[in-house]
Parts: structure tokens; sequence; C-alpha cells
């Protein structure tokens, strides 16, 4: 198959453009592609980290919110196949427990979506806000106010979809403050894992590793003047992640 491409490739004109990236590109973009690659990374995080052996660190800020009380959970975009974990906890003491995830409405997002769906987890299509806005995240934005004020718990990764890396947007800010949920800085890593050449340098875990779970500190953000909290809350990811980078190295 790789042969013939080569040989085909090379008798080309050569002012015809190569047709097989293209042909890639539309095939990974099929539904049913997506789905199927959705399903297979699925299953492997989940064998991933269902082999990897848990320290959580900063039990008692978790406790009440693994007992059921409503929080927004934030952690930089590189931890988000881990965090997972956190919730299969939670869900272990407290079953019914629901747990909804802001992913972005591009392409890359929805098959995020797809991927963590498969844990349990509801998808709240939108974006983090940046400069008090949410780049078509609107309705995305409602959903996990309307979450929070059921009583549900919520996750948000503030560098996200495309980064800056570890740069928050102000939503995680204005959610919490509009919430007034407490805000919840959480990062995760594992001893055995890839980090990918993504914009964010993504965590993908290999199975049977040591993981660690960080949850710092509960930040309490006021609904007026909830902007200058931000630093506050990007500075407790940084720790977070330092705290859970260290204990892996």
């Amino acid at each position: 198959m790789m042969f013939a491409t080569g040989l085909a490739t090379c008798y080309r004109p050569r002012h015809e453009p190569p047709r097989s990236p293209i042909v890639l590109k539309r095939l990974l973009r099929s539904t049913w592609v997506q789905a199927a690659l959705a399903f297979i990374i699925g299953r492997y995080l989940q064998f991933a980290l269902a082999t990897t052996r848990w320290t959580l660190i900063g039990a008692e800020h978790f406790a009440p919110h693994q007992a059921g009380a409503a929080t927004v959970a934030a952690f930089w975009h590189e931890c988000l196949p881990l965090m997972p974990e956190l919730w299969n906890r939670a869900r272990a003491t407290t079953p019914g427990l629901r747990l909804h995830v802001l992913v972005s409405r591009h392409s890359d997002g929805r098959f995020i979506g797809d991927v963590i769906a498969r844990f349990g987890l509801l998808v709240a299509h939108g974006s983090s806000a940046r400069n008090g806005r949410t780049r078509g995240g609107a309705t995305g934005a409602l959903t996990l106010l309307s979450a929070l004020e059921a009583g549900d718990q919520v996750a948000i990764t503030p560098d996200g979809p495309r980064g800056p890396r570890r740069v928050a947007a102000a939503g995680v800010a204005q959610l919490a403050g509009l919430s007034g949920r407490p805000l919840l800085p959480c990062a995760a890593r594992t001893t055995r894992a890839i980090t990918l050449g993504s914009w964010d340098r993504m965590i993908l875990p290999l199975p049977w590793g040591r993981g660690v779970l960080v949850c710092a500190p509960t930040i309490a953000v006021p609904r007026e003047g909830w902007e200058a909290f931000l630093p506050e809350i990007s500075a407790a990811l940084d720790h977070a992640t330092a705290t859970a980078e260290a204990w892996a190295a």
C-alpha cells in the first residue's frame, strides 16, 4: 500500500498537487472516523487511568465537593486527559454526581468532548472568555451557570481551547463570581506519560505508572470585582501544577 502510494507520487505530473494528504485529512474529518477514534482513545485513557496508582494531595480541599457541594474546578488544558480520575473518585463515594466540562465548539473541541463523555461527564460547548467576553461561548456559559445553580459540578480549562499556554482567560473568574460557587484549583501528573507536541504540551498517561491529583484551597470570587481575582487564580493553578510536577519527577 505504501509502496503503491509512493510510486504513484513519482509519476504524477509536477504541476499536480499531492492528493494523499488531502484525502487523509478529509477521511480524518469524517463523522465515523472521529467517532471510532474517540471510542479508541476513550477506552485507552480508561485503561491507563485505571492501572495507575493514584495519590491525592489536598484531599481536605476536595472533600466537600466529593460529597456533592457545587464548585468550579479549574486546571490547565495540559491536564485534561488525567482529570477524569478525580471525578471517578468522587462518583465512587457519591453516586449520581454530575460534572459539566466546557469544551470548544471547534472540531478539535467536539472531538475532545466525545472522548471525555465516555467517562460519564457532561459536555458544554463554548470557550473560556477573554477580556470578559466569550468567543461563541455564551450558550456554554449559560449552561454552566445553570448547572452550578442546580448544584452540579463544573470543570473549565482557563487557557483553552488554543492558548496561550498557562494564561488564564477572564471567563473562569467571571463564572465563579457570577455563580457564587468556590473555585477549586487542580492539577495532575503521572510518572509514566508522554508529553505531546501540541500548543499546551498535553500529558498523555501511560499504563502502570504512579499518579498524583492535586487540589489546592478553594478561592471565593465575589460577584462584583471578579476581574481582580484572575492573577490569584492563575497563581493557584501554577502552584498546583508545580506541586504535581515535583511529585512525579
